[in-house]
């Protein structure tokens, strides 16, 4: 049987997601095989493996950093949230029906049965699972019932290291007050810190790292620097404000409406990577009005956020861009908003029975089924091969224009139901070449090959952690059960 690690963190977005995705690689380029694990994410930032199985995005990447084939056992439970106290559940990659806020204290035996079952599998099959944990590893509120964070750490008896990110300050309080916080059997599996996201001179820590080491009689591991342009796949809309953006002269700008229930985001990551386009993410009918091209990407609850849309006055806008002949690219949901109208007889969505007309720039309509459509298309589009994937209850009728991408199109408004399509590098050349033509504009395209900057990212990633993490004290962990201090509240 494989050994395990569990990376935890003080906070939501501390930088767990890299720091697993750089560990993964590490330990594969040492010979090891290696998967990632989740055994729950709240996202909407989701991806289709070759077996047909729904996994968030951040393992995607991690098991692609590992040298492994992505599937539905490393993210067992997957909840994407259509509202702020509705999530629909995805088990094992397939949909297993919603959970009301309410139940997040209990009732979910089945899920951490699921959950562990996919983690003792994978610990079956490969050397090391690397394991993700979710939010702060002292969510105390729902430990009785957690599956995700100690409670995983206590099933799989797993040695376990607190990230915390210090650009937000306060990250020795929070690493000290996570371990305080946690019962002595908890502690017991906390073996050490990673302080993420440093500024500057790494030396003026010292007297913090010593003070921390003393008080809680575990080492910090690390101080990985902050590195703005090694953002990867996220499952957490959060990251969205760390996206590069070019900001040089005669760029192509690309409005992207930030949505409410925003869904797989990373659609416009290969656009953030090209030279001549400036991508920006917008809530402002006057902000979308100065850009060339407008893209309104996936979402979760297209009918509520369709709505939206509309009381900010974010539909006049794209209308009149699109009428006054500006690139309009909408992509799953936000290709469903643009059409004639969207039913949703079954409550898909909630409601049984809502419906509401859509904006009516592209002659599609759509009605939500019970059923989920997973899979991997391929094909071609503007003398270009495409490929992507699926991940929809949305079944349209095309009643007029162009096929596009599972889609439509009509003069310059797009709309696929592929999602990923523009990492493909020769399809996203052509389709900039069409837009900026549109706009009277010259690019350059063809100057990005978008895996391979992915793959460098990662590459750069294990790199950093072999140089400012002790991979080697990782490694020892797997193997070695110390008894370790209980710290409480009090420092002195």
């Amino acid at each position: 049987m494989g050994a395990g690690l569990l990376v935890a963190g003080t906070t939501s977005d501390a930088g767990k997601s890299v720091v697993v995705t750089g560990i993964c690689r590490s330990l594969a380029r040492r010979g090891l095989t290696v998967a990632p694990f989740k055994a729950q994410n709240m996202s909407n930032n989701s991806m289709v493996t070759s077996e047909g199985a729904e996994i968030g995005r951040a393992q995607w990447i991690q098991a692609v950093a590992a040298r492994a084939t992505p599937e539905a056992a490393m993210n067992p439970v997957l909840l994407k949230p259509g509202s702020d106290r509705r999530s629909h559940v995805v088990v094992l990659g397939r949909p297993a029906g919603t959970l009301e806020a309410g139940e997040f204290a209990g009732g979910r035996t089945a899920l951490a049965e699921a959950a562990f079952g996919a983690f003792d599998d994978l610990r079956e099959r490969f050397d090391v699972v690397v394991c993700e944990g979710a939010g702060s590893a002292a969510e105390i509120n729902l430990r009785a019932h957690d599956y995700v964070n100690m409670g995983l750490a206590q099933h799989g008896s797993l040695p376990t290291i607190v990230v915390g990110d210090i650009d937000r300050g306060g990250v020795f309080a929070s690493m000290y007050g996570t371990l305080a916080l946690l019962d002595a059997a908890d502690q017991q599996l906390i073996r050490g810190f990673v302080i993420n996201k440093f500024r500057g001179d790494v030396s003026l820590l010292k007297p913090g790292l010593d003070s921390l080491e003393q008080l809680t009689g575990r080492p910090v591991l690390g101080v990985l620097p902050w590195q703005r342009e090694l953002w990867i796949d996220s499952e957490d809309s959060l990251a969205l404000t760390s996206r590069p953006t070019h900001d040089g002269q005669g760029a192509l700008t690309v409005a992207v409406v930030m949505l409410p229930r925003i869904s797989n985001f990373t659609d416009v990551d290969a656009l953030c990577l090209e030279p001549d386009v400036r991508v920006r993410f917008v809530d402002d009918p006057r902000v979308l009005a100065g850009a060339d091209v407008v893209i309104v990407p996936g979402t979760r609850a297209t009918l509520a956020d369709l709505a939206w849309l509309r009381s900010r006055g974010l539909d006049t806008a794209i209308v009149d861009h699109a009428r006054r002949g500006g690139p309009v690219l909408g992509i799953c949901g936000g290709f469903q908003m643009l059409g004639t109208r969207i039913d949703d007889p079954h409550g898909v969505e909630g409601t049984p029975g809502a419906s509401a007309p859509g904006l009516g720039v592209l002659p599609v309509r759509t009605v939500f089924g019970p059923e989920k459509v997973l899979r991997l298309p391929t094909g071609s589009a503007l003398g270009a091969p495409a490929s992507g994937y699926e991940i929809h209850h949305g079944r349209i009728t095309v009643d007029g224009g162009e096929a596009f991408l599972g889609g439509a199109r009509v003069g310059s408004v797009f709309g696929t139901m592929w999602h990923g399509a523009l990492e493909g590098d020769a399809l996203r050349a052509a389709w900039l070449g069409e837009v900026a033509a549109a706009v009277g504009r010259d690019l350059r395209t063809g100057e990005v090959s978008f895996p391979a900057a992915r793959d460098a990212r990662i590459e750069t990633l294990a790199d950093l952690v072999d140089e400012h993490l002790d991979v080697e004290a990782l490694l020892a962990m797997l193997s070695d059960n110390p008894a370790l201090p209980v710290v409480t509240g009090t420092l002195r």
